[in-house]
């Protein structure tokens, strides 16, 4: 390819005292530059990303850092600029199973990453009072039963709960079988065993994993810069994002800037200002007050609570509880908020509540010219079903797949876009799914979401699974068929009919259900403690009082 060589303003053919030459020629410049980053000028001067600038620090940031140093081992220099005066949101340790591929693709060691963060293990979520005031349910990580028949095991299930032959789904579940019974120790490698029915993930302290991976990364080479970003400079014609300038006056230049600075967007929302979804009428809460308490039961799940203006967590860590009181502002305030949550703790509080606000939605474009949004700077679901720290590694997994060179192809980032903003879609018709399905009546919050109008996309699924108790799977889903099988059902949202199929079946399915029952009963009594496993592969240090972290929300970003 011919080279074409840019002009230079400083020669003796450039020079010229008349302002009207000199602004042809910075024009041409800037062209020059804006149709090398197009595609449509092509020189033969090396096109790889060679600075990569971040622009924030907390969980989104270093997660960001560590991916790129794992993956791009030379030749790109990685810099992470983080504010001591701006701090982060502590994030909430809630997690899914999927968090585990993106420790395994950085190489950490399990148990060693638990003990760092002072981390739990968790078999998935138990939905206190949400369908109705004194129902329970599970949402498991794995399956409901073992597949012993052609036709689903929750179809079986629901046959036999007709005549009266069965006890609640949640029995016929590994992953309830050991958390309710406090039981926790990795699955079975043996897929012919009930123990290998069931997955986990973690709860863990954020801003321990943040420090964790910081050290990660900068072993690696990332560079850290402490200071405020108080200016983006942009390429004149472009738009593209040049540097950035530090309150103490330093410039940060770079090639591809990843916006990490939370809910402030300050590249991707402030600069760029590329329009942002809300869906508060959909997803009500807009505020949450956390608080940790005095450590108590180590349950191996998380559990949540439905209040009349939201829903409360509970979330076990090594070194104390974490609690946190979502809610709706539009039906209670913030003073009554703190004084339920401060009335439902398990243990005495270790600090004063924490509020924060927030806005239920997504970007339209998450990447914009030469800035990828990741983590809150890109979109935020409410932290019911733990979501956020998977969506900044399924952030980074779209950007390591579609990464860019200097003339960022709009393809790569158009399809990155496409399938972010549906994956963010996909859990918001999930998280609507439970205030959708409850029956409560006795405030005003739960009435309003009994009769809301919902997306056709979860409607369809909904309608599916009441006429034959059919799950529907679609592409960027990322909560499987036991996710909506268990709050389906959970939320009494029983099938009208059976699968016709079943009706040409000759299993019985009650004898088998009973055999899975016992089978898995029997396997969970034969597992360790949760605290006992956490005792003898990775247990922390012991923490002070005077040693607190608070939390936001369970898989809020920050």
């Amino acid at each position: 390819m011919i080279r074409r060589p840019k002009p230079d303003l400083q020669s003796d053919q450039c020079r010229s005292s008349d302002p009207r030459v000199l602004r042809v020629l910075s024009l041409s410049v800037k062209r020059a530059k804006y149709g090398e980053r197009q595609g449509l000028v092509k020189y033969e001067e090396d096109r790889r990303i060679r600075r990569v600038v971040i622009v924030g620090g907390g969980s989104a940031g270093w997660m960001t850092a560590a991916a790129l140093a794992r993956s791009l081992q030379t030749g790109c220099v990685i810099t992470l600029i983080e504010s001591d005066e701006i701090g982060t949101i502590g994030v909430g340790e809630g997690t899914i199973p999927r968090i585990k591929g993106f420790n395994e693709f950085l190489g950490l060691d399990e148990n060693e990453f638990v003990k760092r963060t002072r981390g739990t293990f968790k078999l998935g979520v138990q939905f206190v009072d949400w369908a109705r005031l004194g129902s329970r349910y599970f949402h498991p990580f794995g399956k409901f039963g073992r597949p012993f028949d052609t036709v689903e095991p929750h179809q079986f299930w629901y046959r036999a709960d007709l005549k009266g032959e069965v006890t609640s789904l949640d029995d016929y579940c590994m992953g309830w079988a050991a958390a309710h019974r406090g039981r926790f120790a990795p699955p079975s490698t043996n897929t012919r065993h009930v123990l290998s029915t069931y997955e986990y993930a973690y709860h863990f302290d954020a801003s321990l994993y943040g420090a964790y991976l910081r050290e990660y990364s900068e072993t690696r080479g990332v560079i850290r810069v402490e200071g405020k970003v108080v200016q983006v400079n942009q390429d004149g014609l472009s738009g593209f994002v040049e540097s950035v300038q530090l309150k103490d006056g330093r410039v940060v230049d770079g090639d591809l800037f990843i916006d990490c600075s939370g809910f402030r967007a300050l590249l991707i929302g402030k600069t760029l200002e590329t329009p942002f979804e809300a869906w508060t009428q959909w997803l009500p809460c807009d505020r949450a007050m956390a608080v940790p308490c005095a450590a108590g039961e180590l349950t191996p799940y998380t559990r949540s609570t439905a209040r009349a203006a939201g829903w409360q967590w509970r979330i076990p860590l090594q070194h104390r509880t974490g609690n946190g009181y979502v809610y709706s502002s539009a039906h209670i305030s913030d003073e009554e908020a703190a004084r339920v949550l401060l009335a439902n703790l398990d243990g005495e509080a270790l600090d004063d509540p924490r509020p924060l606000r927030f806005t239920s939605g997504c970007r339209k474009q998450l990447w914009a010219k030469n800035v990828v949004a990741i983590g809150l700077a890109s979109g935020f679901v409410e932290p019911l079903e733990s979501t956020a720290i998977h969506l900044v590694y399924a952030g980074l997994s779209k950007l390591l797949a579609f990464f860019p060179d200097k003339d960022f192809n709009p393809l790569g980032m158009n399809e990155f876009n496409r399938s972010s903003v549906e994956q963010f879609e996909r859990i918001r018709d999930f998280l609507i799914l439970h205030y959708r399905l409850t029956e409560r009546d006795d405030s005003a919050l739960w009435r309003d979401c009994a009769r809301m109008d919902i997306p056709d996309t979860l409607r369809e699924r909904i309608e599916h699974f009441r006429s034959y108790g059919r799950y529907i799977v679609r592409e960027s889903d990322i909560f499987g068929p036991a996710s909506w099988i268990a709050v389906n059902i959970g939320q009494f949202n029983r099938p009208e009919r059976l699968d016709p199929v079943i009706d040409f079946r000759t299993t019985d399915g009650s004898q088998w259900l009973g055999k899975v029952r016992a089978a898995m009963a029997a396997a969970a009594e034969g597992l360790p403690t949760h605290r006992a496993y956490i005792d003898r592969f990775c247990k922390s240090e012991a923490v002070g009082i005077a040693q607190r972290t608070i939390e936001v929300a369970p898989g809020n970003i920050h």
